[in-house]
C-alpha cells in the first residue's frame, strides 16, 4: 500500500493509462496492468491481486454477456452463407434508379446486414468486398464508394442486434432488451439521413454516382425472396424481445439457429461453417479480453473514488445540463480519434455515467447517444477503424482517400446527434412501449 490519497492514486492511474495508450500499448493490456498496480497501491498486494484474479471468471459466466457470441455468430453465418450478397442485389434493384442509387442501395443493404450482425468492422469488411466493385464498375467516384461502405458499417452499432449496445448495458447494468429496442429507430433515422445525403450530393454532382436503370418490377419482386433470412431473423429477435417472449440471449440463440438452418438449405458447406465459427470465436475472445481488462481498471477507479468525485464536480457546474452534455459529447469526439469504440466506452462510462444520471438524463437515451458517438469515432482519423478496414480489403483505395470520402457522412452524423438531442422521443418511444 502507498501512503497517498486514493483519489490522487486514481488520477495518476488515469494519466498512466492515457500515456500507455498513446505509446501504442493495447487497451486490453494497459487497462488491467494499471488497474492491478492501482489496487495494490490502495488496498495492498493480497487483496488487490486476489480481486484481479477473480474478475475474468466472475464476469465471463454472467448470463447477460452470453448474448454477444450469439449476435456475432448470426452475422458471420449470414456472410458465409451468401445471404449478404442477396441483400445487396435486392437493394440495388429497388433503389438503383435514384441519383447515387448504388450508394443508396449500399446504405440500406448495410442496414439490413446490421440487423443480423452486431459488428461494425465486419459489416464494413463484407461490403467492401461486395458493394465497392459494383460501384466502381458503374463509374462511381472512389471516394463516395469507399466512404459509404465505411459509414454504412457503423449502422451495426445501433441497429439491433448490436454488440456495443450490449456492452453498454453490461457496464451500466441497464436492460439489454430496452437498449436493443431503443436503437432501432435511431438506426433507421441514421440510414435515411445517409441516403438523403447521397441523393443530394449526386443531384448536385452527377458524376459522383449516376442512377442504374434497366430493372423491371419483375426483377425487383424476384429479388425479395433472397432477403427473407434477414427479415425472418429481424422479426424473431425484435418480436421476442419486444413482446417479452424471450431474453436477448434466447432471441439471439434462436436467430443464430434460424440463420444456420437457412445457410445449410442454401448449400453451406463444412469449410464455410468452420470459417464462420472460427471468426465468431476470435471476435468474441477479443471483446471478452477487452471487457476483462477494463473491468479490472474500473474496480480500481471505484476504490479510488474517482467516479463519485467526477459526478459531484459535473453536477455542481454552474451550467445548463444540455451544455454539460454537449461538452461530454465533444470529449467523446476527441477521445474517439485515438481509441477504438468499445475500449473508449469501457474506459469512460464508469466515470461519465454517474455524472450523466446525476444531471437527470435517461440512461437509455444516453446509451444511444454515446453509441452514436462511438459510431462517429469509427470513421474519424487517425484511428477510424472502419476506414482502415475498407482500405485493407481494397488495396487500390488508399486510406487517405477513404477518410476524404467519409467527410460528408461525418457531417450527417453530427446532424443526426443534434436531432437526438432535440427530440429524445426518437430514442425513447419504442422502449417505452415495451413497458406499457
Amino acid at each position: 500500500m502507498i501512503d497517498m490519497e486514493p483519489l490522487t492514486i486514481g488520477l495518476i492511474g488515469v494519466g498512466a493509462l492515457i500515456a500507455l495508450i498513446l505509446f501504442g500499448v493495447r487497451v486490453y493490456l494497459a487497462a488491467p496492468f494499471v488497474g492491478l498496480f492501482g489496487l495494490v497501491a490502495i488496498i495492498g498486494w493480497d487483496a488487490g491481486a486476489g480481486m484481479v484474479g477473480t474478475i475474468p471468471h466472475s464476469k465471463s459466466v454472467t448470463y447477460t454477456l452470453s448474448v454477444l457470441p450469439m449476435f456475432i455468430l448470426i452475422g458471420y453465418l449470414a456472410f458465409h452463407a451468401g445471404i449478404t450478397q442477396a441483400a445487396f442485389d435486392a437493394a440495388r434493384k429497388w433503389f438503383g434508379w435514384v441519383p447515387g442509387g448504388l450508394a443508396v442501395a449500399t446504405v440500406f443493404a448495410t442496414a439490413g446486414f446490421a440487423a443480423v450482425s452486431g459488428a461494425s468492422t465486419a459489416t464494413a469488411a463484407v461490403f467492401a468486398r461486395i458493394a465497392i466493385p459494383d460501384m466502381l464498375r458503374y463509374g462511381y467516384d472512389k471516394r463516395l464508394a469507399a466512404g459509404v461502405v465505411a459509414a454504412g458499417g457503423t449502422l451495426a452499432s445501433l441497429i439491433p442486434p448490436s454488440a456495443i449496445l450490449v456492452i453498454y448495458a453490461i457496464i451500466v447494468e441497464e436492460s439489454v432488451g430496452r437498449l436493443l429496442l431503443a436503437g432501432f429507430i435511431p438506426g433507421l433515422v441514421s440510414a435515411l439521413i445517409y441516403a438523403a445525403l447521397i441523393i443530394g450530393q449526386c443531384m448536385i454532382w452527377p458524376n459522383l454516382g449516376r442512377p442504374i436503370t434497366g430493372f423491371t418490377w419483375g426483377d425487383r419482386m424476384r429479388s425479395l425472396p433472397g432477403t427473407s433470412p434477414i427479415l425472418i431473423v429481424i422479426a424473431i429477435i425484435f418480436s421476442a424481445i419486444y413482446l417479452g417472449w424471450a431474453t436477448p440471449t434466447e432471441a439471439g440463440a434462436l436467430g443464430a439457429f434460424v440463420v444456420f438452418v437457412m445457410a445449410v438449405a442454401r448449400g453451406m458447406r463444412w469449410r464455410a461453417l468452420k470459417d464462420a465459427l472460427l471468426e465468431s470465436a476470435k471476435l468474441t475472445v477479443m471483446i471478452f479480453s477487452l471487457i476483462w481488462g477494463i473491468l479490472v481498471f474500473v474496480r480500481f477507479l471505484g476504490f479510488a473514488g474517482l467516479p463519485e468525485a467526477f459526478s459531484e464536480f459535473v453536477v455542481q457546474l454552474p451550467l445548463p445540463p444540455i451544455m454539460v452534455m454537449i461538452a461530454i459529447l465533444l470529449g467523446y469526439a476527441v477521445l474517439g480519434m485515438f481509441m477504438d469504440a468499445i475500449g473508449m466506452l469501457l474506459l469512460t462510462l464508469p466515470v461519465v455515467y454517474p455524472a450523466v444520471i446525476g444531471l437527470g438524463y435517461d440512461p437509455i437515451w444516453f446509451g444511444i447517444i454515446v453509441v452514436k458517438m462511438a459510431e462517429i469515432c469509427l470513421i474519424t482519423p487517425p484511428i477510424g477503424l472502419n476506414c482502415f478496414v475498407v482500405a485493407g480489403v481494397r488495396p487500390d483505395i488508399p486510406v487517405s482517400l477513404v477518410f476524404r470520402g467519409i467527410g460528408p457522412f461525418f457531417v450527417a452524423d453530427v446532424i443526426t446527434v443534434g436531432l437526438f438531442l432535440a427530440f429524445p422521443q426518437l430514442i425513447l418511444w419504442l422502449p417505452q412501449q415495451m413497458l406499457n
